[in-house]
């Protein structure tokens, strides 16, 4: 909380040195910010973005985690498609959304498939070097006891995996909202991106910060509400 106030209490003192047009202070910001909410425009944009947002991150969570535990745990595999990973990884995020658009057309379903597909790479470099990571000598004992692919996967492969996919959630809840942005931005016409190239043409600062604060407030819910505790629930073996 200090942290944040001491933020807000710099931009106020900027903002005093700066044109209002140009930086407007907090104050008019969170009025900016009440004012939308009450009369259910901020609520309906942002609660559109973050499904957009849900989707997106659960497929490319669940796909990337399939594809980097495949690559890892199986070396030849992980071989021959590396190629494949990081010509995906590095291609432009715009071209992705664009593309997407082109071949599937304006509407929700391109939207969350392009946002997974810029987002799942990422997942899956993680968790692939997460799987080279494992431990071998429990691997070992594992299959020396004779445990069922199911017990293995669950008792020893899992768990030593939870950081690894905690991170990538944790960099994939923040990379797939900016993203989602962008696709809103080009193809929708509701939601926090359009809400914000709304304000672009009309050089509206203030409701472009109002909005951005708010759904990075969410995010922030979200990070400290879900994600922290989560891992915290899955990492007490590690305490233990």
């Amino acid at each position: 909380m200090a942290s944040l106030l001491a933020l807000f209490g710099l931009w106020a003192v900027v903002a005093i040195f700066t044109d209002a047009e140009l930086l407007p202070p907090p104050g008019q910001v969170f009025h900016r910010i009440s004012t939308e909410a009450v009369s259910g425009e901020l609520l309906f944009h942002c609660t559109i973005t973050l499904g957009r947002v849900f989707a997106a991150f659960i497929l490319a969570m669940g796909v990337g985690i399939f594809i980097g535990l495949v690559m890892g745990l199986q070396t030849t595999v992980g071989r021959f498609f590396d190629p494949w990973l990081l010509f995906i990884l590095n291609l432009p995020a715009l071209v992705v959304i664009i593309l997407c658009y082109l071949w599937v057309g304006l509407n929700e379903v391109a939207a969350v498939l392009a946002v997974a597909i810029n987002k799942i790479p990422n997942v899956a470099v993680t968790l692939r070097e997460g799987a080279k990571a494992l431990n071998r000598n429990l691997m070992e004992m594992a299959h020396s006891y004779r445990l069922s692919r199911r017990v293995i996967l669950k008792e020893v492969i899992w768990p030593q995996l939870t950081p690894f996919i905690a991170a990538a959630a944790r960099s994939g809840l923040a990379l797939v909202w900016k993203i989602v942005l962008v696709v809103e931005l080009l193809g929708r016409s509701n939601g926090v991106g359009f809400q914000l190239h709304l304000f672009f043409q009309l050089f509206d600062i203030t409701g472009i910060l109002a909005y951005s604060i708010t759904f990075i407030v969410v995010i922030w819910l979200i990070e400290y509400g879900a994600i922290r505790p989560w891992e915290r629930h899955v990492n007490q073996w590690r305490v233990n």
